[in-house]
């Protein structure tokens, strides 16, 4: 990862902080994406707050997740993809990790995309398959020609108008704060819901972020020898990630809620997107259709840019190389993501299953690169002295044991 001009050393305070601001967004934006909408739809629509725990759990888990792959990208100056190329030996689990690494950002891409195409067909009656086509069009545009800053201060202005669009929306329903409140914290299975946790898993705890975290926190990088300046930069990146995520987390959680105060609580069951602005049109007024459009189509372009970017910095890492848009493994990445993503969802019959079921096989994903993740930051040879401690290692282990037990009570309750 190339440097910014001009970015030779650390300013200090407040400055400093924000100049580290950036790359946990970047990640944000991927957790607040098109699927999530489905899934949260899905979620507060016919289970009302009771879900709401999925999203508190998952983001304490993506926070300790994230968190650990900066480190990964700032001790070692490689990204996630890199370190699984040079220090995972195995050619069969090298293949595994990486290649099921970029078929989960496809499948995040897809969604991005199809939610982009569900906006635009909200907002001015363009069929979806056409309108994911010229969404997918914008983000190549973008992701080809801008270069690596431009595109992260549009994705914070993107961020910005998705969570004061859901904030507005928030203050407009009859929400019910103390079923909220319990919802957060006390963890219920209801029958049937399985799919709907893991999609929700999957929407928040995305395997392609951890990637592309482990890359972009690099561009904050000044002098790798310099212990004063890499101490620095863990405490900045924990910061930047835990004010990134926090955030996150009250957009997902208010996507619940609305759902919960506007349909549950009606009755209605949202099984479209399209669906879900429509009928919070005559609940909470014309512009709600509107805000929740333009909120969606943001959330399309901005997190279709980070799918493809983490897709990029996937297959260049393969090669051993960081993520250059100007170099052509970082260009084939990204159109080796978008170009698939685009052509399934030709074939998609109903847009919001395949949203649902988009967020649900990144869960399956998951717990590939956490091990792997986990794997990487607890070796001293890849680490050194910042190799994970006794107890990096039992919290991190026991949220990949989570996880692999979401999953293996994701396909009990489908397939036994």
């Amino acid at each position: 990862m190339k440097l910014f001009p001009g970015d030779h050393h650390p300013a200090s305070g407040a400055k400093n902080f924000l100049r580290y601001i950036g790359p946990g967004l970047l990640v944000t934006v991927g957790f607040i994406d098109p699927g999530n909408w489905a899934s949260n739809m899905a979620a507060g629509s016919v289970y009302g707050y009771r879900l709401l725990w999925m999203v508190t759990l998952s983001t304490f888990m993506l926070i300790v997740l994230q968190h650990n792959a900066a480190h990964l990208g700032i001790v070692t100056g490689k990204c996630l993809s890199e370190s699984v190329t040079e220090y995972i030996r195995n050619p069969f689990l090298k293949r595994l990790i990486l290649y099921t690494a970029v078929m989960a950002s496809v499948s995040t891409a897809m969604a991005e995309i199809l939610g982009g195409g569900i906006a635009l067909q909200m907002l001015f009656n363009i069929p979806i398959r056409p309108g994911a086509l010229l969404t997918a069009a914008l983000v190549v545009f973008l992701q080809f020609t801008n270069a690596y800053k431009k595109i992260e201060k549009v994705i914070i202005g993107f961020v910005s108008l998705i969570g004061i669009s859901f904030l507005i929306e928030v203050m407009t329903a009859d929400v019910s704060w103390g079923s909220s409140l319990k919802g957060w914290v006390v963890p219920a299975f209801p029958q049937g819901s399985m799919l709907v946790i893991m999609s929700v898993l999957g929407a928040v705890v995305m395997p392609h972020n951890l990637f592309l975290h482990s890359e972009v926190i690099q561009s904050r990088q000044w002098n790798l020898e310099n212990e004063e300046i890499i101490q620095k930069q863990l405490k900045y990146e924990f910061a930047d990630t835990l004010f990134s995520m926090i955030a996150g987390w009250a957009i997902n959680s208010a996507m619940i809620i609305i759902a919960a105060a506007v349909f549950f609580r009606h009755g209605k069951v949202v099984t479209d997107l399209a669906q879900a602005g429509a009928v919070l049109s005559p609940l909470m007024g014309n512009a709600a259709s509107v805000i929740f459009a333009l909120a969606l189509l943001f959330a399309g372009i901005s997190s279709s840019i980070t799918a493809g970017m983490a897709g990029g910095s996937i297959f260049a890492g393969i090669f051993g190389e960081p993520y250059d848009i100007h170099d052509s493994h970082s260009k084939w990445g990204v159109l080796i993501t978008m170009v698939p993503a685009v052509v399934i969802i030709m074939f998609v019959s109903s847009p919001f299953q395949g949203l649902i079921y988009s967020q649900m096989l990144l869960s399956i994903q998951l717990p590939i690169t956490v091990f792997a993740q986990i794997y990487l930051t607890s070796s001293k040879k890849v680490m050194g002295k910042y190799a994970n401690s006794v107890k990096d290692k039992i919290l991190l282990g026991v949220i990949a044991a989570t996880v692999t037990a979401l999953n293996i009570m994701l396909l009990i309750s489908n397939f036994i």
